[in-house]
């Protein structure tokens, strides 16, 4: 199944805080289409992108969201892992570590391109989180390719009320 996105957002523009959200349609770890405005509905949603599933900071970094999940929950807010990862790969992933949450496939880079995900020193995919509020902008955005369970810290407190 290909990723079709479905913005005429410019590729690889970065986007910033009060950009609205690309729109996009990727596979999930069943193979089933989702387009990130399905499945946020009227809610927020934390979007990150990670480099590649079975990988120690990947690792990490999904167990950290599957561990304050019941946080994100409280909050009424949805968290969605995207790597460039086939959806059986992610499936796989998923069941390893008990992941509670929807992991959507960018096995063509289309979506890091609509989101502007920089790549780690020219050569690796970015590991950046966003943080999307009920109207579908861009309320935070975090990079950090060392600090990989640092996102979820990033993404909690810009959910938390002020």
């Amino acid at each position: 199944m290909t990723d079709t996105p479905s913005s005429s957002a410019p590729a690889s523009t970065p986007l910033r805080i009060g950009d609205p959200a690309p729109e996009l349609v990727l596979p999930d770890q069943t193979g089933t289409p989702r387009s990130l405005a399905q499945l946020r509905g009227s809610r927020p949603a934390v979007v990150y992108f990670y480099p590649k599933d079975n990988t120690p900071g990947c690792t990490a970094q999904a167990c950290a969201f599957r561990d304050e999940f019941d946080d994100f929950r409280k909050l009424d807010a949805i968290v969605i892992g995207i790597s460039s990862d086939t959806p059986e790969s992610h499936a796989a992933f998923a069941k390893r570590f008990r992941l509670p949450f929807v992991l959507l496939s960018d096995v063509s880079g289309l979506a890091r391109a609509l989101f502007g995900v920089p790549k780690t020193l020219g050569l690796f995919p970015g590991r950046v989180t966003y943080v999307i509020d009920a109207s579908g902008i861009v309320r935070r955005i975090f990079s950090s390719q060392l600090q990989a369970t640092r996102h979820i810290r990033e993404a909690l407190d810009a959910l938390r009320p002020a």
